[in-house]
């Protein structure tokens, strides 16, 4: 097998990657919080300076910085990009002491599936490359710091950043958690818009001096609802605030809608209708304004990131790894970015483990060798 010694190098030196996971884990890193994202992204500056990489970060005044490590920068063959993001949803406490715990195979705590387990098996396919002299191709290891809220913190200049330099790369390895033997081709992208409802007050004695923005907003969910999983689209209204008092006709009600979508076809037309429902007043003299809060776009399907992952099995598949179906996932990824962008692209091949975005969230540290001879044998092989 042609990745034989390289395998042989991931089992030996695997060992110590646990612990590095669990020592990113530690770093509680929420998306909001810029110190413990850049105390992330330090640590593998940190490791990047003592093996002698490249090392670029765009700086940032609101999120993370996002980071850009290069091996092999004056390799004359087109570049393998690897991603993972360092930011987690999960608040500073929120798992109590310890931070990480190990039962048996599966390490738990905050992101060691989603990302930082891709973060840390990419290091480990790289330190893995570079003991047999890889020399062939640049391999960028892309550091993303505010994936969790769409790249909005920072204005999208964190995606835009990623993008740039994965620009000309012949594959774009997104390390997000690994599902059941697949990989990701398609995604829903998102669209989450806030409805600012304004209404008049008065007593509760008093109706009929009043003008209850609740009710007109209730309305409005409720058509906004009847768009729930059709044809691919839904819509769901799952944050609303409104009123003062149970004796108060509530002057003003906003609710937040998460609208998600298998392509721009299908963006225009709910983004069509969501206009329409806000426009519409059924009360009178009630007023709504309509906000985008963010926008990702959908990894929509296509032939290209269908090569990748086809090149992709033949190297596994003659180097003994398993190979992956593939599937389509409702949740948004920076992998639609790269994919707008041309750039070859196949999402969800990090490690194992679940449920993300949970307090059970674990990887399965098997995984962590396993996701780095998948990255390691597509860079070597490409």
């Amino acid at each position: 097998m042609k990745c034989k010694e390289l395998f042989e190098v991931i089992d030996r030196i695997k060992e110590p990657y646990t612990d590095m996971l669990a020592d990113v884990c530690r770093i509680e890193s929420p998306t909001d919080d810029k110190a413990g994202v850049d105390r992330v992204g330090q640590y593998f500056i940190d490791l990047a300076e003592k093996r002698g990489w490249e090392i670029e970060v765009s700086r940032q005044s609101v999120s993370g910085d996002a980071i850009c490590i290069t091996l092999n920068p004056h390799a004359k063959g087109a570049p393998v990009a690897v991603s993972a993001h360092m930011d987690t949803v999960f608040p500073v406490g929120s798992w109590g002491e310890p931070v990480v715990r190990r039962e048996g195979d599966r390490l738990y705590g905050p992101g060691t599936k989603d990302c930082k387990g891709g973060l840390v098996a990419a290091m480990l396919a790289m330190d893995a490359l570079c003991e047999i002299g890889y020399d062939e191709r640049p391999v960028l290891f892309l550091l993303q710091s505010d994936e969790e809220k769409g790249s909005t913190p920072s204005n999208k200049e964190t995606i835009n950043y990623i993008c740039k330099k994965a620009e000309g790369s012949v594959a774009f390895l997104n390390l997000e958690g690994i599902r059941n033997g697949t990989a990701v081709l398609s995604r829903k992208g998102i669209w989450r818009v806030k409805f600012t409802v304004q209404g008049k007050a008065a007593h509760s004695s008093e109706c009929g001096g009043g003008i209850n923005a609740v009710a007109e907003a209730a309305h409005k969910i409720l058509e906004i609802e009847k768009y729930k999983d059709a044809d691919g689209i839904t819509c769901n209204c799952g944050l609303i605030s409104g009123g003062t008092a149970a004796n108060t006709v509530p002057e003003l009600c906003e609710f937040v809608v998460d609208i998600r979508f298998l392509n721009a076809a299908q963006k225009a037309e709910i983004e069509q209708n969501i206009r329409a429902i806000a426009a519409h007043t059924y009360l009178e003299g009630c007023r709504t304004t309509l906000t985008e809060v963010s926008y990702r776009p959908p990894m929509e399907y296509c032939e290209r990131n269908a090569a990748l992952l086809a090149k992709m099995n033949e190297i596994y598949a003659a180097n003994g790894l398993p190979t992956l179906t593939c599937r389509a996932a409702n949740g948004g990824s920076d992998a639609a970015y790269v994919t707008e962008c041309g750039i070859p692209c196949v999402d969800s091949i990090g490690v194992a483990g679940g449920p993300i975005h949970t307090m059970g969230e674990y990887a399965s540290i098997a995984s962590i060798a396993e996701a780095a001879k998948r990255v390691a044998a597509v860079i070597y092989c490409l």
